[in-house]
């Protein structure tokens, strides 16, 4: 197997560079050319600034304004980061050890760095406020889902916590609070087909084969809203949302389901009554059985009193 090529740039706030390879059928005369071309978020006087500054590499050293195209080869630089809104909330350790990371990760916080949202992610935070630059994540929770997220440590340990999740042998439970309806009787299994397009937020419930399913029972009830517990055995995108929603209950909050509405990304009142709750596996490295707890509550589910589900 081919190792990978390792940056001849350093992190910058807990970031690895952006690696832009050349293609072999290139006919730029020059990098700063196929820069200008292929860089569409960078202006041409950026590319410039970047070039005459040295911040953009090969693995022989700084790239010039008039260095040769080079099919086949790599640059390196750091692009440059999106205006942020600061997420005013502290990322809770649940667990710490030499291999994993357990947070209670709030809501509004993505788990990893996209689009215009960087250091204002779990990722990056964590990355620098512990002083782990190889941090990763084993999986992730939507930025407006809040609860429990598992990160690897040790970079040689990275696979089998990943494989875990992907092969569905992580147990993981949620809580939601939605509407309620005397006629919806509880526990039942609700299994659909969800697809999500690259470029579309939303995802969306299709004909076809079922490829997401889940538990749902009901916990409490209060006039017209339900405290959920949700037992999630595959993870599609948005697929608890969709469920919910599905039944004519959206969950609180929910600001794509069933519509879209036009929440401001620095608007962090009235989170998505949606908590990663418990996890719970086998350690693949140690064969312990591992379980884990949110310490969060749902705004809308603290003075509840239990009920029977029917």
């Amino acid at each position: 197997m081919r190792r990978r090529q390792q940056p001849p740039l350093p992190k910058r706030h807990g970031l690895d560079p952006a690696r832009v390879r050349m293609p072999e059928d290139g006919r730029w005369v020059t990098v700063r050319e196929f820069l200008v071309a292929t860089e569409a978020r960078m202006s041409p006087d950026r590319i410039d600034e970047m070039l005459d500054a040295d911040a953009v590499v090969d693995m022989q050293g700084p790239v010039s304004r008039d260095a040769a195209y080079a099919p086949g080869e790599a640059v390196w630089f750091h692009r440059d980061l999106p205006v942020e809104s600061v997420v005013p909330f502290d990322i809770p350790i649940v667990h710490r050890d030499d291999t994993i990371l357990v947070i209670d990760k709030p809501h509004f916080l993505p788990t990893i760095p996209r689009g215009g949202h960087i250091l204002q992610t779990a990722l990056v935070r964590l990355r620098q406020e512990l002083a782990l630059p190889q941090l990763i994540p084993a999986h992730r929770l939507d930025r407006v889902t809040a609860g429990l997220v598992l990160f690897v440590i040790d970079p040689s340990a990275r696979g089998p916590y990943q494989t875990l999740f992907q092969d569905r042998k992580v147990r993981k439970v949620y809580e939601a609070v939605a509407g309620y309806h005397p006629a919806l009787h509880f526990p039942r299994e609700v299994s659909s087909r969800i697809v999500k397009e690259k470029y579309d937020f939303a995802a969306r419930e299709v004909s076809g084969e079922p490829n997401a399913h889940t538990t749902i029972e009901l916990v409490a009830h209060r006039d017209e809203l339900g405290h959920y517990r949700l037992h999630p055995t595959t993870g599609r995108t948005h697929q608890l949302r969709l469920h919910m929603n599905s039944m004519g209950i959206p969950i609180v909050g929910d600001d794509l389901y069933p519509r879209p509405t036009d929440r401001a990304v620095d608007d962090f009142t009235e989170p998505l009554q949606l908590l990663a709750s418990e996890m719970e596996f086998t350690d693949p490295l140690t064969g312990e059985r591992r379980q884990f707890h949110s310490a969060r509550r749902l705004d809308h589910a603290l003075t509840w009193r239990p009920t029977n589900s029917r």
